[in-house]
């Protein structure tokens, strides 16, 4: 009766009430926040690390200046085959920087993780690059016939008409001798090539970059995922979804799902009619919206619209940003190194013998090119990192085990310069490539395409595309190195440069 008394004497008002409340919620979010860690810590103590702050975990190491994949190699020296990296108090991931320990991960179908990905759901959708389970494994049957060389035989002219528009446009760079920014032009030329293949379009995005709302989308989406990965209050939905930067991914998003949903519906309208892709083969050369509009499964069920849509938008998305980062650190790389560009050339110049394009037929004949486009995506692979959450727990080679729930990315780019795998990594080495070279390595030392049941489905498209262009931007320039303008590598979805890449480029001598 006392306490019910003295209960009710306290003069209780709403800031008191609102003070408690927030105590109360702090109190209760550390908790979690605290049981939370001690499972993720429960997750990685077999494989040790460098050490976290116990609130900003490693991410204040990272200084975003094109040193943080040289700290995650320097790391892989210290610590054998992976390490727990950690982007503040809980969200940790074992980083893996061996083939061993990679072929473990990539030998299964686990789904992506979910914090690396995530942020692109709205945008792409549930297509190849984020389903799972036996939503992915349909989806991926049913894309499969796209990518069949029949299908990718035709895009071979597509590509070229794209890359000459771009070689077109570099004539004014060739008079003036200055260096110029690369990963914007060789992106329009992907994306226009992208927009050619995917949907038989020619967008002009090219030579009217600015006028084009769809264009503009999903350059301002690329960006707008690129800031949100690397500023981590972003990685909240309700911060991000009010903020500025929110309010036009969401706009960007509209009218990228617009675009592509006239896009579908005009072309089912014009296939109303036609009940197979033979029909069609008669007429013109299929693309790669065809192909989605006709997959049919063993019931003979198609993918809705909704998947259709995802899956053009994550092909769209794969396919133009991750072929330009590769393609633009290439033209480096040759620049870099005029003694394998000569090579290259006159292997080109010889086999297209006075043609302005390359055939079909003609992409098999240039094998040191073609080690040059590896070794250049050993160095700069495009995707320069793989997540995946397991769903099961895993051990390794070594006999250490990841249990079921671990986040683990893998570092395509520690792979690829691990010093116990190849011998003086940094050093551009075609050589590499030779086929009596490879084959006394693990076919996980080099996975610039992932590897395994869920290795990138469009990689023969894209190493199509860098034949193409890299052979008919030789033909006519030679690249030459501006050494004052080094690309800052940077880490994000695609590989990037901080400071963008740059070279000079001049006419080459007619006579060779």
């Amino acid at each position: 009766m006392a306490f019910a008394e003295a209960l009710g004497n306290l003069q209780l008002n709403w800031p008191h009430i609102f003070a408690v409340l927030c105590l109360v919620a702090v109190v209760y979010k550390s908790t979690v926040l605290y049981l939370r860690r001690k499972d993720v810590m429960r997750h990685v103590e077999a494989f040790p690390g460098p050490p976290p702050n116990w609130l900003f975990g490693h991410v204040l190491q990272f200084k975003q200046d094109g040193t943080d994949l040289d700290t995650i190699v320097k790391w892989g020296e210290q610590y054998p085959y992976a390490f727990p990296v950690w982007f503040g108090p809980v969200a940790c991931y074992l980083n893996i920087h061996h083939p061993d320990y990679a072929k473990t991960i990539l030998a299964s179908s686990e789904p992506k993780g979910d914090l690396a990905y995530s942020f692109l759901r709205d945008w792409i959708g549930e297509g190849l690059l984020l389903s799972k389970g036996q939503k992915w494994f349909r989806h991926r049957r049913l894309l499969t016939p796209g990518f069949h060389y029949d299908v990718l035989k035709p895009y071979v002219k597509q590509m070229a008409e794209s890359a000459e528009i771009m070689l077109n446009k570099w004539e004014s760079y060739a008079k003036t001798n200055e260096a110029f920014e690369l990963f914007g032009e060789v992106s329009l030329m992907t994306l226009d090539s992208i927009m050619r293949c995917a949907f038989s379009c020619k967008s002009n995005c090219q030579t009217e970059s600015g006028t084009s709302a769809y264009i503009k989308a999903v350059y301002e989406l690329s960006n707008l995922n690129n800031l949100r990965l690397n500023t981590f209050p972003y990685h909240s939905n309700i911060i991000f979804y009010l903020s500025p930067h929110g309010f036009r991914f969401r706009k960007a998003c509209k009218v990228a799902h617009d675009h592509t949903e006239e896009v579908i519906k005009k072309r089912k309208e014009a296939l109303k009619e036609v009940n197979e892709l033979g029909r069609i083969q008669a007429k013109r050369n299929l693309d790669f919206l065809d192909i989605l509009l006709f997959a049919r499964d063993e019931e003979q069920q198609g993918l809705s619209d909704e998947d259709i849509r995802a899956e053009v938008e994550t092909f769209m998305f794969e396919g133009h940003d991750t072929t330009a980062s590769a393609l633009s650190y290439l033209f480096y790389c040759l620049a870099c190194h005029p003694e394998h560009q000569k090579i290259c050339r006159a292997e080109v110049n010889e086999v297209l013998d006075g043609k302005d394009y390359m055939d079909w037929e003609d992409l098999s004949k240039i094998p040191y090119t073609t080690m040059c486009i590896k070794e250049s995506l050993r160095l700069y692979p495009a995707v320069p990192g793989i997540a995946r959450k397991i769903t099961k727990p895993m051990t390794f080679v070594d006999g250490r085990t990841a249990p079921a729930g671990t986040l683990v990315g893998i570092s395509v780019y520690g792979i690829h310069r691990n010093a116990t795998v190849w011998e003086n990594p940094h050093v551009f080495d075609p050589l590499r490539f030779l086929p009596e070279n490879a084959s006394k390595r693990s076919p996980h030392a080099f996975v610039p395409f992932s590897a395994g049941p869920r290795n990138c489905i469009g990689q023969n498209f894209a190493m199509n595309e860098m034949k193409v262009a890299t052979a008919m931007a030789l033909k006519r320039y030679e690249l030459i190195e501006d050494p004052t303008l080094k690309p800052k590598v940077l880490p994000r979805v695609v590989l990037r440069s901080v400071d963008g890449i740059y070279i000079k480029i001049k006419p080459v001598n007619p006579v060779g």
